[in-house]
């Protein structure tokens, strides 16, 4: 689980560092530039990062699928060589498939308006920008961007029906509890990136206005890897004790001081 968890946080920081230091930057000049090839750059890694955070999620799903469901063989089928090729692939297939779509939208002619209407280079700004038809483009990206990212949602859709039917079957109370809370995190996490996304791109599909799309992308790109390391720590045991310690130490040490000053 922290193995996976390691690279969740990983690609989490590295989404935050694509579009995170160009929004700061706009916020504070009120006006942002960036170059075409920068642009397009943004784009590629925002949508690789992306997609390998849906890949990662169903990974860690089929992990938790394991511990609750066939806990006996966990150890013999999760082991350390099964979890650095399920990774490999989630990075590799995530960052070849944006290769493709980003190499077709940079193909397009932009002869007209530069000034995108979004924090980040998107996919719905850029071809707004296009003057090229651009319906072939997109029937392309939905073709192949789709898959890696929908697909995901349904299998683990379908292990967390499974593992709710196995906790169900849990003759003891404190059984289930302890099955429920090995993947309420993993749960959590799932609900808040995939249901921002979904609304965000349901909300583009209807041709809703770019706002609404500017404040849902800043939830799944921004307010999802925030909240992502909160929301695992909260929930470990460990972590709340270390925690706890740290606090007290500090108080400790701040009553300590006051005492020097009184004195």
């Amino acid at each position: 689980m922290y193995f996976f968890l390691s690279h969740l946080s990983s690609c989490d920081l590295l989404l935050s560092a694509v579009i995170v230091p160009l929004m700061l930057d706009i916020i504070y000049r009120d006006s942002g530039s960036i170059s075409f090839f920068g642009c397009f750059t943004q784009f590629y890694l925002f949508g690789a990062l992306a997609t390998t955070e849906c890949l990662l999620l169903s990974v860690m799903s089929y992990d938790r699928y394991m511990a609750i469901c066939n806990p006996l063989r966990y150890s013999s089928v999760m082991s350390f060589q099964r979890g650095l090729h399920l990774v490999f692939w989630c990075w590799f297939i995530a960052f070849s498939v944006m290769l493709n779509t980003t190499f077709q939208i940079s193909s397009l002619q932009f002869c007209g308006p530069n000034v995108i209407d979004h924090f980040f280079c998107d996919l719905a700004p850029l071809l707004q920008l296009s003057c090229s038809d651009t319906s072939s483009v997109e029937m392309q990206n939905l073709l192949t961007g789709a898959p890696p990212t929908f697909l995901p949602l349904l299998y683990i859709t379908g292990t967390y029906i499974s593992i709710f039917v196995n906790i169900v079957k849990i003759p003891t109370t404190i059984g289930r509890q302890k099955a429920f809370f090995t993947c309420s995190s993993h749960l959590t996490v799932v609900c808040l990136f995939y249901g921002t996304l979904i609304i965000a791109y349901l909300f583009l599909s209807k041709n809703q206005t770019l706002n609404i799309h500017k404040v849902l992308s800043l939830l799944y790109t921004v307010m999802t890897p925030l909240v992502n390391p909160i929301i695992y720590c909260l929930r470990n045991r460990e972590i709340k004790i270390a925690l706890f310690k740290l606090i007290s130490t500090d108080r400790r040490a701040l009553k300590g001081h006051q005492k020097n000053v009184l004195l």
